[in-house]
């Protein structure tokens, strides 16, 4: 996981190898995938969390100004 002018970047690669009597078996697969980050996002606190094949990514955002929020309506 890395974060460059405002985009989070994931890369990720996985591979399984099974071995049986009479034959082995083996899988693999990588990916990338790239996204811009919403206005107010705290880069430094990005965490990422990979359990039973789910990916969790927590971008922390400050809150914005109430007056900027009026304004983007």
């Amino acid at each position: 996981m890395s974060v460059h002018d405002g985009r989070l970047t994931i890369k990720a690669e996985r591979t399984e190898q099974r071995e049986e009597k009479r034959y082995s078996e083996f899988r693999y697969g990588s990916f990338e995938r790239t996204v811009m980050l919403p206005a107010g996002a705290q880069e430094e606190d990005i965490t990422a969390n990979y359990t039973k094949g789910i990916l969790t990514v927590s971008v922390p955002v400050t809150e914005q100004p109430k007056e900027l929020t009026k304004k983007m309506k």
